[in-house]
């Protein structure tokens, strides 16, 4: 039913603004830039080897944004939403609805770049009520989008999405709605001291989801982590272009190194991560 991690969704207020922020954070510029004129939207894309990177804003004349106003007024700049990717929305709705989801049928949307082309998909969207308070879609693409090649990258740039956090007070809720309900693997489940953690993994992202005990009955959106082949080179290159990244440290699983990032992400809690035992792997969900 669903073949990869598409997209998350990074709602902000300024496109030009959060794009130069982006593409000092990534490392080089978005794929895509347009605007899809029945929402009142403006888009820009980054794409990495194995999902993309959304950064969604209102046109300031449109109308048709005031709910996505609203949102960057009420809860100001970060992450808005998740996107699974599929070969058949239709398939992926019908099976969903047959799972007990509240899933639209498939809607056909368009968006134009700003030299005139168009590209065309499929979206499902998930009630909010099925999905633990969270903005969850699934699409279907005409034509792919993930960068075809990352290889030729700077080494300390972004070449991979790692994984997407999500904290939930209620870990077994959560199993039961990726796990058994999305059927995507569930590839751990275990504690870190007192956290309990569940690793969840398609098309070669990490869904994370890490228990929060202060949240109510609803889960949330936290942060994003990247991979990135020579960490040491990705904190240099972000500390010359005056972005706030703290030291590199060792990460939590055995051999790998990381750095946050507290500043330029547009309200997103950010880490890098170099994983060389992984890089060495095929990609696999």
């Amino acid at each position: 039913m669903l073949t990869s991690f598409d997209h998350a969704t990074v709602a902000v207020s300024d496109l030009d603004a959060a794009v130069d922020a982006y593409q000092s954070l990534l490392g080089f510029a978005p794929l895509w830039r347009g605007a899809a004129r029945e929402l009142g939207t403006r888009t820009a894309l980054f794409g990495f080897s194995n999902a993309l990177i959304e950064l969604l804003a209102p046109d300031p004349t449109a109308p048709e944004a005031e709910g996505l106003r609203s949102h960057i007024g009420t809860r100001g700049e970060g992450l808005q939403s998740i996107c699974f990717g599929s070969a058949d929305a239709a398939a992926a709705s019908d099976e969903l609805r047959a799972r007990g989801f509240c899933a639209t049928a498939p809607q056909h949307g368009t968006a134009r770049s700003h030299d005139g082309l168009e590209r065309g998909y499929r979206i499902v969207e998930l009630s909010p009520r099925s999905t633990r308070g969270l903005a969850v879609a699934i699409v279907e693409r005409e034509a792919a989008l993930f960068a075809a090649d990352t290889g030729g990258r700077d080494p300390s740039a972004v070449h991979a999405l790692d994984h997407v956090v999500v904290r939930s007070a209620d870990p077994d809720a959560a199993n039961t709605l990726y796990g058994r309900g999305l059927g995507i693997r569930l590839a751990l489940d275990r504690a870190f001291g007192d956290t309990r953690m569940l690793f969840f993994r398609v098309g070669g992202v990490t869904l994370e989801i890490v228990e929060d005990r202060s949240l109510a009955g609803t889960d949330t959106l936290y942060g994003l982590a990247y991979r990135v082949r020579d960490i040491e080179a990705a904190r240099a290159r972000l500390r010359a272009a005056g972005v706030d990244a703290s030291d590199v440290r060792a990460g939590n699983k055995p051999g790998t190194q990381v750095f946050s990032v507290r500043a330029g992400t547009c309200g997103v809690p950010t880490l890098f991560l170099s994983d060389p035992a992984r890089e060495a792997q095929k990609p696999k969900s």
